[in-house]
């Protein structure tokens, strides 16, 4: 008995919700665009473990250090389980986590927008240095509904390996911002940070909204032809834009 695989091109098996299991399975552009997205995600989790560790001993209690440390920890583990995957298609992952400096930063007044900045596939927002616990604590609020969002999206995706791995480390992830939520209600019980916490949120809040970027279509629809991505960069964008307001009324920052 043949499969659905075997009479239909792959893309069209791909669209209509084929999974693939194995990478002999891929062929080599399919390989190329999944080896993109692991190396950003990848990238992305060494990139926020190595700035957030850089501020574990600012936090103003054991509490929210263990969180902090929680949070470096689990990243990393997200990185090498994604990691083992590349490894799979071939990449060369013994040195990777000293290939780059993932604790390098741009000036704090830079504006990178969407672009790639060096030589690793970050999000450009992870460029951007950390300033104290508070500026900390509301960029991993930010980016955790990102995250959350994009993991969402590729808990779906066609190499179904992968999936599986992003659908495991999704309640972690959530859990990263909902410790954010509760260190961030925590900071608001002093008034005197409110004006701290409105100038967190203006410079942190476009450069989190520029993470999602605004790729081509041709290369979305590749993507979506591939089974890779459903949705694109701007529902993304605007889930997370809705998900931040409510977030902010909650806590009467909007």
């Amino acid at each position: 008995m043949t499969s659905d695989a075997d009479t239909m091109p792959l893309e069209d098996y791909l669209a209509q919700g084929g999974k693939l299991t194995t990478p002999e399975n891929a062929p080599p552009r399919y390989r190329g665009e999944l080896l993109r997205l692991m190396a950003t995600f990848v990238d992305s989790e060494l990139a926020g473990a190595a700035g957030f560790a850089d501020i574990i001993n600012q936090g103003p209690g054991i509490k929210e250090r263990i969180a902090a440390s929680r949070i470096v920890l689990e990243k990393l583990d997200h990185a090498e389980r994604v990691l083992a995957v590349m490894g799979e298609f071939g990449a060369d992952i013994s040195r990777y986590a000293n290939h780059h400096p993932w604790a390098e930063r741009v000036a704090r007044d830079s504006d990178l927008g969407a672009a790639r900045h060096g030589a690793d596939m970050r999000l450009a927002v992870l460029h951007y240095p950390l300033q104290g616990w508070l500026d900390a604590v509301l960029m991993n609020v930010l980016m955790g509904q990102a995250v959350v969002i994009q993991i969402e999206e590729f808990a779906g995706l066609s190499y179904q390996p992968l999936a599986e791995i992003f659908r495991a480390i999704l309640p972690r992830e959530r859990r990263h911002t909902e410790l954010g939520e509760e260190g961030l209600r925590k900071l608001l019980e002093d008034a005197g940070n409110r004006p701290q916490i409105a100038a967190a949120l203006a410079y942190w809040r476009p450069r989190v909204a520029a993470s999602f970027g605004r790729g081509s279509s041709a290369h979305f629809e590749t993507q979506r032809k591939f089974g890779l991505r459903h949705t694109g960069n701007a529902e993304l964008a605007a889930a997370w834009e809705r998900q931040v307001g409510k977030l902010l009324h909650a806590i009467g920052m909007a």
